[in-house]
């Protein structure tokens, strides 16, 4: 079974949303943040609801329940292998705000500018 490759966005200033949120969580909630990302890791675009929903224009979005919140991390697929998360946001209305689907729009154009996949091969060995 392939496993998919999550790499957290970062801007170019090397400011990083998906890390800084998961980091300001208390324990708990980073376990079940972390967990569920892993999931998204073995499971790629099979994900079902209720853990992930397709948006718009390639934009899907991990749907995690944490103290109460609806937390939400928005995601694109690139480069066959890859899972690109591009920031979280907590939902507070019954559909996704559309300043947060152009947010992850930006964030995924920044991001296919910058990184081709070379690069983005050795950006994620790096990671690991």
């Amino acid at each position: 079974m392939k496993n998919w490759k999550v790499i957290y966005y970062e801007t170019v200033e090397g400011e990083c949303p998906v890390d800084d949120f998961i980091s300001s969580k208390s324990i708990n909630n980073r376990v079940k943040i972390l967990g569920l990302i892993s999931f998204l890791e073995e499971k790629g675009p099979n994900l079902p609801r209720p853990y992930a929903d397709f948006l718009v224009d390639g934009i899907h979005e991990l749907r995690i329940k944490i103290s109460g919140d609806q937390l939400r991390i928005l995601y694109f697929f690139c480069y066959k292998d890859y899972i690109i998360l591009t920031h979280p946001f907590i939902k507070k209305t019954d559909k996704v705000p559309i300043p947060q689907i152009e947010k992850a729009k930006k964030f995924r154009e920044d991001f296919l500018e910058r990184f081709d996949e070379k690069k983005i091969l050795e950006v994620y060995n790096e990671n690991i």
